[in-house]
């Protein structure tokens, strides 16, 4: 299981959409990113789909996956 804790594009905050991680400064669950991309969707689209979200937040949500699958 990942540790989105030490990810810094994401949040979560008790209360708030029932305190699932978010990216940071939205409404907008992570797994939503991760549901999209496995139905395929581009990058581009979910960006598009959910203004709120940068893809700086999306480039370091990748990376910090990718970091916590390789360990």
């Amino acid at each position: 299981m990942l540790d989105w804790d030490q990810c810094s594009a994401v949040e979560r905050v008790p209360g708030k959409v029932g305190g699932v991680y978010l990216f940071k400064g939205t409404r907008v669950p992570v797994k939503a990113f991760f549901e999209n991309i496995e139905d395929g969707a581009r990058i581009d689209d979910f960006l598009q789909w959910f203004p709120g979200v940068t893809r700086e937040q999306v480039e370091e949500v990748l990376a910090h996956a990718e970091r916590s699958l390789a360990a």
